[in-house]
């Protein structure tokens, strides 16, 4: 609309805007389904879906028309006011998801932020846990924001590094590691553990089958609640409508986002029983925008698309050819394929690992990034030599195969492999 190249946009990016990010240079104007544009009109295979925001396709029409009916109508009216659709979803989402009581947020570190209070707040007033001692327990490599609390979790030093003092009372033990989380649950002051079914960020780890049924058994064994973030890795993402779902496990508290809008606005909510949530009284907890009618309406025209169309049994059988395809093409760069439904992962090999050294502290990850996009095809390190694939749950095999030949062409195009 603004006429501009993608040079220029990128140059005003660079003059106007905090550093914060370092994105791919490729500057979006439009999206569909599967597919988005560039300024000057290419097209590409979003392979990153908005960090799993957008499962449900890029501007899906169901969801764009209820969130422009809606619009004409009343978009907020805070919480100082009923509004006739908080009730409807409430009841639509908690009906849903097997759960009490919903409280409604914006963004996904709100969200998680929210569960850190609730669990604080049921350690004093229904564990017993002597007051300010409470402790929450979380793994290393998480990743789920950049506020105080989220960089007082973590554990990647460009996080964290320069903006203490920290939050007290976390505790942080190594991933999928069952021996050091019931070592840390002895401290009767721990109010919870919260992880990641997947960790996503951290370059899509996946957990051995049995942590979270025993995550959840030595929870209850010690009286602590365990707190799930599916903000990634919900809403069908990973196969299940929740990735818990493939052990079977109900979280005592549940945490969503990204998706839940289907990517047209920040939503998010944490769900739990009425022991814990009811522990929040009025005036200690809230949000002006949180459970806004416009949230509302988008929210629960997002999750009927999941259900509609089955997305979650398309992301498990797109998932499984996906990774499939990726690991039959044997290229010698790549060390490893691994994921869930369609949240996946390709880890490149570094200097070390490889006689040839293709790889210089994620370089190669870099640019085969950047030839994949001159391909047509959008993905992003993490970690410096691992490449995350999150497509729309909208993807067929056909877009699937595409995809896969766009990442051996590119793959070969920046490898040139010894005979």
């Amino acid at each position: 609309m603004s006429g501009l190249s993608s040079q220029q946009i990128i140059a005003l990016e660079e003059k106007y805007g905090a550093h914060n990010y370092h994105p791919l240079p490729v500057v979006l104007a439009k999206g569909k389904g599967v597919h988005v544009w560039d300024v000057e009109g290419k097209e590409y295979l979003d392979f990153l879906s908005s960090y799993s925001a957008v499962n449900q396709g890029h501007c899906h029409p169901q969801i764009v028309k209820a969130m422009q009916e809606q619009a004409e109508v009343l978009t907020l009216s805070s919480r100082a006011f009923h509004s006739n659709l908080l009730g409807v979803y409430m009841e639509y989402i908690t009906q849903l998801l097997g759960y009490d009581k919903v409280l409604p947020m914006n963004t996904g570190v709100e969200a998680c932020e929210t569960a850190f209070k609730l669990a604080r707040r049921w350690g004093y007033d229904v564990k017993g846990i002597e007051n300010n001692k409470a402790v929450i327990v979380v793994c290393e490599n998480n990743f789920w924001g950049r506020s105080i609390a989220a960089i007082s979790s973590s554990t990647d030093p460009s996080s964290y590094g320069g903006f203490g003092p920290y939050v007290p009372g976390i505790v942080k033990i190594p991933y999928n590691n069952i021996a050091a989380l019931e070592e840390a649950l002895q401290d009767k002051n721990v109010a919870a553990f919260m992880a990641e079914p997947i960790q996503g960020e951290a370059g899509v780890v996946v957990p051995e089958e049995g942590y979270l049924q025993k995550v959840k058994a030595l929870c209850t064994k010690h009286n602590v609640l365990f707190i799930a973030d599916e903000v990634q890795t919900g809403i069908a993402r990973t196969g299940k409508m929740m990735a818990c779902d493939h052990e079977n496990v109900k979280p005592d508290i549940l945490v969503l986002g990204k998706a839940l809008s289907g990517g047209t606005m920040p939503v998010s909510a944490v769900l739990s029983r009425d022991e814990i949530m009811l522990c929040i009284k009025p005036g200690e907890h809230g949000s002006t925008f949180g459970g806004n009618p416009l949230a509302c309406a988008v929210a629960i025209a997002s999750l009927q698309v999941v259900i509609d169309e089955k997305l979650a049994e398309n992301a498990s059988a797109m998932g499984e050819i996906f990774r499939t395809e990726l690991r039959n093409l044997n290229h010698p760069i790549i060390e490893l394929v691994r994921g869930k439904g369609l949240l996946n992962a390709m880890v490149i090999k570094t200097n070390e690992e490889t006689e040839h050294h293709w790889n210089t502290d994620g370089e190669l990850a870099w640019n085969l990034c950047l030839k994949m996009r001159d391909n047509g095809l959008l993905a992003k390190p993490t970690h410096g030599n691992i490449i995350r694939f999150a497509p729309p749950l909208v993807i067929n095999e056909a877009q699937i195969k595409q995809a896969v030949h766009i990442i051996k062409n590119s793959i070969n195009q920046v490898v040139a492999v010894p005979a």
